[in-house]
């Protein structure tokens, strides 16, 4: 079975798609910092949601 130039097509749009794509945005923190940020995003969500809930009557107790 040949495939003929298939696979070094397939090998060329391979290496655009990896060279094109950056996974992991740089943006300078370490992980603590990182971590530390993700932490107060969840609590800035939470507290809405709970704001959220009182303003609608809905709070769980």
């Amino acid at each position: 079975m040949t495939r003929g130039n298939q696979r070094e097509l397939a090998r060329e749009r391979n290496a655009k798609k990896q060279g094109g794509n950056k996974a992991k945005k740089e943006d300078g923190l370490t992980h603590e910092q990182r971590k530390q940020r993700d932490a107060d995003i969840m609590r800035q969500k939470q507290e809405k949601k709970k704001e959220l809930e009182k303003a609608t009557g809905q709070a769980k107790s």
